[in-house]
């Protein structure tokens, strides 16, 4: 029997997988056999990625789209291209995000859209192209990459923790008007991972020692963690699931 958590003949793009978590989710869906169609703003990164994957996956399996996700045209320019040349898209994974720290009474407006329009429109606005084409299908899942700050706030993030609370209701909004059309919409909210991102974090003695006693698996997550909760997502073995966001935190948000 064929596993229900095998992606094989899949086709999903992954928002902002030229590096970090994108890039880890990004190559644990084409483990799991899944063609992939990475996305990322800046070119020359993005082509480096897609090369070292295609020479491990092979170039069939690995393509590329440079896009911003809010420019609504180029979203709709590049998903129709991925769909005439690559293939249906069976997976969408809204990872793209940006992060800026500064206090509410300091941010600039500019700022705090910058953020809002990234983390959150642009999630509806690559949704809802992908959608289109799904609908039809009557089959597809999207997976939106929330946040323990979906949940959760700390001083110094609230354009971003206003984004990513709301990218959970966005996700239901989506659940509402197509589940019953056969789409599987679903969130995945990472805790505090360590990537070449987060490691100025992880070197700060005081910020690590915070992590090691707020969660109760006592480490930082990794990249492999977030993988096989979106892996599932992907796959058939969460047909039934819908609207739903799974927290892979370590138990952060579960405990005071």
């Amino acid at each position: 029997m064929t596993s229900p958590f095998d992606l094989t003949g899949r086709i999903a793009l992954v928002t902002g997988s030229s590096r970090g978590i994108g890039l880890g989710i990004a190559t644990g869906l084409a483990d799991a056999g899944a063609t992939l169609v990475l996305n990322g703003v800046d070119p020359g990164r993005l082509d480096a990625t897609r090369k070292a994957l295609a020479g491990r996956f092979g170039e069939r399996r690995v393509a590329a789209r440079a896009f911003d996700i809010v420019d609504e045209d180029a979203v709709a320019e590049a998903v129709e291209s991925i769909e005439s040349e690559v293939g249906p898209v069976d997976v969408l994974v809204n990872n793209a995000g940006v992060q800026h720290r500064e206090p509410m009474t300091e941010v600039s407006l500019d700022d705090w859209r910058r953020v809002i329009d990234t983390d959150l429109t642009g999630a509806f606005v690559v949704g809802r192209q992908v959608a289109r084409r799904m609908l039809p299908r009557r089959s597809g899942k999207i997976i939106n990459v929330c946040s323990v700050q979906t949940d959760l706030a700390r001083p110094t993030i609230g354009a971003y923790t206003a984004a990513k609370g709301a990218l959970r209701n966005l996700t239901r909004a989506m659940t509402a008007e197509w589940a019953g059309e056969g789409l599987q919409i679903n969130g995945i909210a990472p805790g505090y991972i360590h990537t070449e991102m987060t490691q100025n974090l992880v070197d700060d003695e005081e910020f690590n020692g915070w992590i090691l006693g707020r969660t109760p698996a006592r480490r930082w997550g990794t990249v492999a963690d977030v993988v096989g909760p979106t892996v599932w997502l992907a796959s058939s073995a969460s047909d039934y699931v819908n609207g739903q966001v799974v927290f892979v935190d370590g138990g952060m948000t579960a405990v005071v």
